[in-house]
């Protein structure tokens, strides 16, 4: 039994005892101290890819967030009914907690907690020895009345704009790093040079107060260069000589093998005549 709740009990069995002017502050008082996820509330996480800005909400109104129960994590819900500046976005829920803190954990099709055995790869879960696994309680993925909070992902906006979430865009810090995904992420061919869409950031160092800012920028994976078509090439080369060179060393090899034989069996054939002759 939680602390909240022993303390209604209490207050149940005074109210028989105290007056109604005592007894009606007394209450006013401790539901203002009650949290808000005590009182039927969720907080709301909700997140804009597209504008890589997030923000916070509590909704106290049980009918306002009513939407989204039943649904399950990578469900989409239309958000009406969150509020009138919500009208016409559609949200994907993304994951969230219950009243204890136990995180949503995807493909758990249940309302409530269970413990599960997890090892190394999947969520929820962080191994601290190699193959180590362990029992742990989750929250299943089905929404219900216990989250506490529910992280939710535009997928469509609206008719209105929402400060802090839909008003500027956020200038992205670290792009992609692949070269395939620079491509798609610029919308490039295979023509254009990669190395001059990268996202570079501007650092300055900490060390020194007057120091002159310069940029990063990550070093691009799998870049096809004519210095890696080159040494490709001159791999291919060495793989084709050792190949002719192990064919060589083995028709020699043969031609040793039958002339081995060849004095082998001369040598048989002598001896067996001196025998005859004798």
């Amino acid at each position: 039994m939680s602390r909240i709740t022993l303390w209604l009990v209490d207050v149940v069995l005074i109210a028989k005892r105290l007056p109604q002017d005592i007894f009606n502050p007394l209450v006013a008082s401790i539901g203002d101290k009650v949290p808000l996820n005590s009182q039927g509330a969720m907080k709301l996480n909700i997140a804009n890819p597209a504008t890589g800005q997030q923000k916070t909400i509590n909704i106290d109104e049980e009918r306002r967030f009513r939407i989204f129960y039943d649904k399950k994590i990578s469900q989409e819900v239309e958000a009406d009914t969150i509020g009138d500046e919500f009208k016409g976005y559609i949200v994907r829920v993304t994951g969230g907690n219950d009243k204890q803190g136990f995180p949503m954990k995807q493909g758990v099709l249940l309302p409530h907690r269970v413990r599960l055995l997890l090892a190394d790869g999947h969520s929820c879960y962080r191994p601290r020895r190699n193959g180590e696994r362990k029992r742990k309680s989750v929250r299943g993925c089905i929404v219900g009345p216990d989250i506490a909070v529910l992280s939710v992902v535009i997928v469509k906006q609206g008719e209105s704009d929402i400060p802090g979430l839909t008003d500027t865009v956020l200038p992205k810090r670290l792009g992609p790093k692949r070269a395939t995904k620079i491509r798609r992420f610029f919308n490039l061919s295979k023509d254009d040079d990669v190395r001059k869409y990268v996202v570079r950031r501007e650092v300055k160092s900490s060390k020194k107060e007057n120091a002159k800012p310069y940029t990063k920028a990550p070093k691009i994976q799998r870049l096809v260069t004519p210095i890696r078509l080159q040494r490709r090439r001159h791999l291919h080369a060495l793989n084709r000589r050792r190949h002719d060179r192990q064919k060589e060393q083995k028709a020699e090899f043969e031609v040793l093998l039958s002339k081995r034989l060849a004095e082998k069996k001369a040598k048989v054939a002598a001896i067996k005549a001196s025998h005859k002759t004798a």
